[in-house]
């Protein structure tokens, strides 16, 4: 088990721009160094944006499309290899240390705000 890590003040934690959004196209992402899929995630009003998620223990290219996640959308772009990554899918780890995207349990709109 880890370690909690140190408290932050909330005006931190408002800092984080949390949403949800639907994987509207994905596809392999041979060229990372470790396995990916490359994931365009519709957020609504904010736009389609892009992401690399390491998540190919639990998730196929043709299973994503469709699913909601839940992504932080306001670190800046990071590039990783070829690919310029948008936002940060969010997921936790199972028993294995493999990612289970978070998700919300029913359909909700696209770009709606974590508060």
């Amino acid at each position: 088990m880890t370690e909690s890590r140190p408290p932050i003040e909330f005006s931190d934690f408002e800092k984080i721009d949390v949403r949800v959004g639907t994987i509207v196209k994905s596809e392999a992402f041979p060229e990372a160094r470790r396995p990916a899929i490359k994931i365009w995630v519709d957020f609504g009003d904010l736009g389609v944006k892009k992401s690399s998620a390491q998540i190919t223990k639990h998730y196929t290219i043709e299973g994503l499309v469709g699913r909601q996640v839940i992504a932080v959308v306001n670190f800046p772009p990071r590039q990783i290899g070829p690919f310029m990554s948008e936002v940060l899918c969010l997921g936790v780890p199972d028993a294995d240390g493999e990612v289970v995207l978070l998700a919300p349990d029913m359909t909700v709109p696209n770009g709606g705000q974590l508060f």
